[in-house]
């Protein structure tokens, strides 16, 4: 895989995670701001941004189903001598996989979290 299309694909996973922490801001933002010792009435606003998550669901698959494609596509020939050929495009691969798993989890968490209350 080619730097570029891996640099892309990079941005593309933080920007993904990113939508993610903002799709459930109602949710686990404030326990996760809460469990780290920052409270406050202010957390009350941020059930403002609720009309939000879907646009922001919607962000956060479209950019990790991109970062999917170039990822998982067939590669092109690499050169025997570019060791970086070999190596970086299966930690990229474990990096989408851990962090789809994370989004998985933030995006499913409101589905479970009247189970925790």
């Amino acid at each position: 895989m080619d730097a570029p299309s891996e640099r892309k694909a990079g941005g593309l996973i933080a920007f993904a995670a990113l939508a993610a922490i903002l799709a459930s801001t109602c949710c686990v933002l404030p326990l996760v701001l809460v469990l780290v010792g920052i409270t406050g009435a202010w957390m009350v606003h941020l059930t403002a941004l609720k009309p939000l998550t879907p646009y922001a669901i919607a962000l956060t698959l479209g950019a990790l189903g991109w970062a999917g494609w170039l990822l998982f596509r067939p590669a092109a020939t690499c050169a025997v001598d570019d060791p970086a050929c070999a190596t970086s495009r299966p930690a990229m691969r474990r990096l989408f996989v851990g962090v789809a798993l994370l989004i998985a989890l933030l995006l499913g968490f409101p589905l479970i979290a009247p189970l925790f209350y």
